[in-house]
């Protein structure tokens, strides 16, 4: 809310409309993406296509523009993120690699998370983002086809009931059933009510996917935490879920 909506979108429209401009990165997230995202046109973001990158409310725009366009974006750090206190070296790494055309590919320790992670491998195209906003993004001009993609999702400072109720939209709604694979980020500092709501936004997630067997990790590191590397929606990759969980970009 640095301005108003019409100054908003008249400053990123012109960013999308210089072709000298190669990438745009948030200077941060927040609240306020939604309110501008149906006043752009991005006809020239067709004709000069540049890297959006950005992570939490950018999920808006990673959304729109790969199921609109078919564009790649880059979920990744901001300038926020690259402030002293919040900088770190691999995931600014990582955005630079992306913005410079170096394959990416990212290997950790799976078999974590209390043996909820899923076995297996599967190719496909890497989507999602902020569980929070696809959930808003429902039903909208902005709303993903998830059938044959490998869905990545994060999210911070959510009670545990509003994960399970996100988690369950997104099964009613079909999201869920084609999945080629499904990459959880960090699930950092979430909520409960006096009442303990009795799941870990983790166990939460493996139940509303219980009656797929497609590859599941968990802790994969983007999200909201200093360890956000960087992501290629929209980029076909190969997912290896197992000792050791693997991010290959083919």
């Amino acid at each position: 809310f640095s301005g108003t909506d019409i100054e908003r979108a008249a400053d990123f429209q012109e960013m999308l409309d210089n072709p000298d401009i190669k990438a745009i990165i948030s200077a941060r997230g927040g609240y306020g993406c939604m309110r501008i995202v149906d006043r752009l046109n991005f006809d020239g973001l067709v004709r000069n296509p540049k890297w959006i990158a950005g992570f939490s409310d950018m999920t808006v725009f990673h959304s729109h523009l790969h199921q609109q366009y078919q564009l790649q974006t880059l979920h990744s750090i901001m300038v926020f993120n690259m402030m002293p206190d919040r900088f770190d070296m691999t995931a600014v790494e990582s955005l630079g690699k992306a913005l410079t055309g170096v394959p990416l590919h990212y290997e950790y320790k799976g078999g974590e998370m209390n043996g909820l992670q899923r076995n297996g491998t599967c190719r496909g195209s890497v989507i999602g983002g902020n569980l929070s906003l696809l959930y808003a993004l429902s039903n909208s001009a902005s709303d993903i086809d998830t059938n044959g993609k490998i869905l990545f999702i994060e999210d911070l400072d959510e009670y545990l009931y509003h994960v399970d109720r996100m988690m369950l939209q997104l099964k009613r709604s079909g999201k869920l059933a084609g999945l080629a694979g499904l990459i959880v980020g960090g699930m950092n500092d979430m909520k409960d009510n006096e009442t303990k709501f009795g799941k870990s936004a983790e166990e939460i997630i493996a139940e509303a996917v219980g009656d797929y067997n497609y590859p599941v990790c968990y802790g994969f590191p983007a999200g909201h935490q200093k360890d956000n590397r960087t992501i290629l929606f929209g980029a076909t990759v190969e997912l290896n879920v197992g000792t050791n969980v693997s991010l290959k970009y083919i």
